[in-house]
């Protein structure tokens, strides 16, 4: 197996990874507001996700900035909780009539696409610490940088399809709202980032 595919592998299965699970519930939060036909619009938000991350992501891997990993770590839930605190606000708005599938404004922070990015950057520091250790003396790792970042992104793509997909069984299968949607997922997002960020207050 080659280099690129190696990882390119490792990318995918790292975003894939339960021990990964706080950029999984960012991106459960960050797709909530959505539904399956709006998948271009979602597709863009999670692009403009990457691409913060990939930004911070080489920087830190190559050694140009440098950053305390605790608060890094405690930022994270933040930007998760920030998402879901968007989403509950703008669900109220939403008329609580049954199997509402219909594409609507998406019920997000203002410019989402760009306020993706920045959280991106917060992220992908926090991806730099398991690729350094992957990397060990590697000082040049650009095409390990490239294809982990592609395996990345090819690994979240897969998790907004599923998070869409049952989206859509919910909503059209069994008659869940559109606002309920919104305020259960988002509520129970906001929940596990609230025990994360506890934890790194704490220590524990």
């Amino acid at each position: 197996m080659s280099v690129f595919q190696t990882y390119l592998q490792l990318g995918f299965y790292h975003i894939f990874n339960l021990q990964a699970y706080d950029h999984l519930v960012f991106l459960l939060a960050l797709c909530a507001p959505y539904v399956l036909g709006d998948w271009r619009r979602v597709v863009a938000l999670v692009t403009s996700f990457t691409i913060g991350h990939s930004i911070t992501l080489a920087l830190a891997t190559l050694g140009v900035i440098a950053f305390n990993a605790a608060i890094i770590e405690a930022l994270i839930p933040v930007t998760i909780l920030l998402t879901c605190l968007a989403n509950l606000l703008r669900a109220g708005r939403l008329e609580p009539r049954r199997n509402d599938t219909r594409r609507t404004e998406p019920i997000v922070l203002t410019l989402p696409n760009l306020l993706a990015a920045v959280f991106g950057l917060i992220h992908g520091l926090g991806f730099s610490n398991y690729l350094r250790e992957l990397l060990g003396q590697n000082s040049r790792p650009v095409l390990e940088l490239f294809a982990f970042n592609l395996g990345v992104e090819l690994g979240q793509l897969l998790i907004v399809l599923i998070i869409l997909v049952v989206g859509f069984v919910v909503l059209r299968g069994f008659g869940a709202s559109r606002r309920d949607w919104v305020l259960v997922v988002s509520g129970a997002a906001a929940g596990i980032a609230t025990v994360l960020l506890l934890g790194q207050l704490t220590g524990a």
